[in-house]
């Protein structure tokens, strides 16, 4: 799910405060520690290949995130296609693989211990 920032509903204006919230943005129960991650990437970057061997060959750890700069696609098992930007809120579901468009940076929030393992395996991975 990506959401642009001007579509995310306005709950509080006040001078010097504006509060938005995007409710039902994904379910993280059941999942346990939550980390905080923030990624620097380069055009070009596709997970597809990091992510062979794991479970259907993709990432099956959800995220919540925001896109500081770039651009980035996520494609889902049934090869469903979505493109987040800069300053967009994105929801992407376990089962996925993401390519980089444009140079990003983005923070996520992730299930520990899912993300753990594919950060390992994508590490293992480089490593040939």
């Amino acid at each position: 799910m990506r959401v642009a920032k001007d579509q995310v509903d306005v709950r509080m204006a006040i001078p010097g405060a504006t509060v938005r919230q995007r409710t039902e943005f994904g379910d993280a129960s059941g999942y346990g520690k939550i980390s905080g991650e923030y990624f620097t990437l380069a055009a070009g970057v596709d997970t597809t290949p990091l992510f062979q061997g794991l479970e259907g060959n993709l990432c099956q750890s959800p995220h919540w995130g925001f896109v500081l700069r770039g651009q980035l696609t996520m494609t889902d098992a049934a090869g469903a296609e979505e493109t987040v930007n800069a300053d967009d809120l994105f929801y992407w579901p376990p089962g996925h693989n993401v390519r980089v468009d444009a140079d990003a940076e983005i923070v996520m929030f992730s299930p520990q211990h899912e993300h753990s393992t594919v950060i390992d395996h994508m590490i293992e991975m480089t490593r040939g």
